[in-house]
C-alpha cells in the first residue's frame, strides 16, 4: 500500500464517496478556498461543482440546520468546521434535532449527517480555540463519535461515517494531518464502534484515542526500560464504545491507565473507568488510573501548557507508580524545559 497523510486520506475519502453516491454534498467555512481547510477538501470544488462544494456563511446554528433538511430528503451532507468552538453554536440543531429526529419519528426518518470538527491545541490558541468536548458530544443518545488516530482510520472511518444513516460527529486532531502511513487506494471502510488492538502487551492496558495514542505509543518503548509490557488500544469510536475489546485487554493484563485528550472529570476516561469497574473488577490487580488535562480553561501562555497537556513521559509517571517504581524519569525533569508543550512534536510524522 501507498504512504500518503492524514490528509490525504480524508481528501479521498470525499472523493470516494462523492464518486460512488451523488446525493453526497460538502460543505463548511473554508472548503473552497486555496488551503481547503489544512488540505483536506483540495480540489473537490473543480472535481464536483460548486452545487455539491460550496462555502457557507458563519451561520452554524442555521447551516446546521439546513443539513438536517437536506439530509430527511435523501442527501448526504459532509459539514466540515475549522474548530469545535465554532460548533457549539450548533448544539442546539445538533441535540435537539439531528440526534432525536429518527427516534422521534419511530425509525423511518434517518438523518445521515456526518460533521467533522477539528480538535486540539497549539499556538496559544487558548481557551476559545482548543477544546476537546468529545466527552459531551458522546453524552447525547442518537449520536455516533469517532476519533481517528492514523491515516488508514481517517479515510476508513469518514467513509463509513458518510454513508452511516445516523449522525454522526467525526473528530480529527490537527496534529494528526501530516502524520503519514499505509492507505489502500481503493474504497474501504472502518467499522464504528470497533476498537484496534496497537500493540500486544501483557503487564498493562493503556487505552487511548486521536493524538494521545501517538503519546501512549511512544509511552509504551519507554516503559520498556523499566521492564513493563504495555499492550494499547486505540478507542477510535468513543461512541458506541467497544466493551468486548476494552474488557478482554483489561482482563488478561489485569492493569489498565486511560489515555484522554479532554479535562479529567466526567470525561471518556471516567466512562472508560466505570465500565471495568462494573464488569471487571475482580481481574483488576492495582487501581486503574487516568491521564487528562488538568479541570481548568486552556491556557495560552506556553509557560502554562507545558504544565497542562500530557505527554509520553507523563503516561510513564503514571504507570510507574501503579508498579510502585520510585523516583522521577529524568526525562519528566527535563521535559518542561524551553520546548513549547502546544507545539506537535516533530517525530511524530508517522507511520506508525
Amino acid at each position: 500500500m501507498r504512504i500518503i497523510t492524514y490528509t490525504q486520506a480524508i481528501n479521498e475519502a470525499y472523493i470516494s464517496a462523492m464518486q460512488q453516491d451523488k446525493n453526497t454534498i460538502a460543505f463548511g467555512l473554508g472548503i473552497d478556498d486555496p488551503k481547503g481547510i489544512f488540505g483536506t477538501t483540495l480540489s473537490l470544488k473543480e472535481q464536483f461543482g460548486k452545487e455539491r462544494v460550496f462555502d457557507m456563511p458563519t451561520s452554524e446554528n442555521a447551516m446546521t440546520g439546513i443539513a438536517i433538511g437536506a439530509a430527511l430528503n435523501g442527501i448526504r451532507p459532509i459539514m466540515c468546521h475549522q474548530r469545535m468552538d465554532f460548533f457549539l453554536l450548533a448544539m442546539d440543531q445538533l441535540v435537539n434535532n439531528a440526534a432525536k429526529w429518527n427516534y422521534m419519528f419511530g425509525g423511518e426518518s434517518p438523518v445521515p449527517i456526518t460533521i467533522r470538527l477539528i480538535i486540539g491545541q497549539g499556538w496559544g490558541q487558548g481557551p476559545t480555540h482548543s477544546q476537546s468536548l468529545q466527552s459531551w458530544l458522546a453524552h447525547i443518545p442518537g449520536l455516533k463519535v469517532v476519533m481517528p488516530a492514523t491515516a488508514y482510520d481517517a479515510k476508513g472511518l469518514l467513509l463509513s461515517s458518510i454513508f452511516d444513516n445516523n449522525p454522526v460527529i467525526y473528530l480529527e486532531h490537527r496534529w494528526l494531518h501530516n502524520i503519514s502511513g499505509q492507505v489502500p487506494e481503493e474504497m474501504y471502510r472502518v467499522p464504528i464502534g470497533k476498537a484496534k488492538i496497537v500493540k500486544d502487551g501483557q503487564d498493562i492496558t493503556i487505552i487511548s484515542s486521536s493524538y494521545m495514542t501517538l503519546e501512549s505509543i511512544r509511552a509504551s518503548d519507554m516503559l520498556k526500560d523499566y521492564g513493563i509490557d504495555a499492550e494499547i488500544i486505540d478507542l477510535r469510536t468513543i461512541k458506541p464504545l467497544d466493551e468486548e475489546a476494552i474488557l478482554s485487554s483489561v482482563n488478561k493484563t489485569g492493569r489498565v491507565a486511560v489515555v484522554d485528550g479532554a479535562w479529567r472529570s466526567f470525561g471518556i476516561s471516567a466512562e472508560v473507568l466505570a465500565l471495568i469497574a462494573e464488569k471487571s473488577y475482580d481481574k483488576l490487580k492495582n487501581a486503574p488510573c487516568r491521564i487528562a488535562f488538568p479541570d481548568s480553561p486552556t491556557p495560552t501562555s506556553w509557560a502554562l501548557t507545558n504544565y497542562y497537556y500530557p505527554r509520553a513521559i507523563d503516561i510513564v509517571e503514571a504507570i510507574k507508580n501503579i508498579f510502585n517504581i520510585p523516583g522521577l524519569s529524568e526525562k519528566k525533569s527535563d521535559s518542561c524545559k524551553n520546548v513549547p508543550m502546544d507545539v506537535p512534536d516533530k517525530s511524530f510524522t508517522g507511520p506508525f
